[in-house]
């Protein structure tokens, strides 16, 4: 029997942009240590499409490519802040920085790290299971 999901509502600093997404209550959370992900300290909550709804700021997003240019990396183009991007590991989904949900939910949730500084040889240590 699958995790019911709860919606939770989130976005970036300064308000322009906000979304709301379906996620288990407890999460599966990831710290990445690749280039962008370390430096921003991004935490990962991954969900597949129909979990994830834009719900105002569309005009304010930015994007952003970089390496193989398969993750979109979307910015508040007013406060800078990415409240969620399309990731390589799931380009059919989203990942929500779980530090820009409202209350911070998932916060004193475990963390699982991976290794983004090698995504290639590390791509299979990701889960493949995503809030549907």
């Amino acid at each position: 029997m699958s995790e019911a999901l709860v919606t939770r509502h989130g976005g970036c600093h300064c308000g322009a942009v906000r979304f709301e997404v379906d996620a288990p209550r407890e999460p599966e959370l990831w710290l990445c240590n690749c280039s962008i992900c370390d430096m921003t300290g991004y935490v990962h909550v991954i969900v597949t499409q129909p979990c994830f709804r834009l719900r105002s700021g569309a005009e304010q997003l930015t994007r952003y490519r970089f390496n193989s240019g398969v993750a979109e990396h979307l910015f508040c183009a007013a406060c800078g802040i990415k409240s969620f991007y399309v990731p390589r590991s799931h380009p059919d989904g989203f990942s929500v920085n779980a530090r820009c949900l409202d209350g911070q939910p998932f916060a004193g949730l475990p963390l699982r790290n991976f290794d983004g500084q090698n995504w290639e040889q590390k791509a299979g240590d990701l889960s493949k299971g995503a809030a549907r």
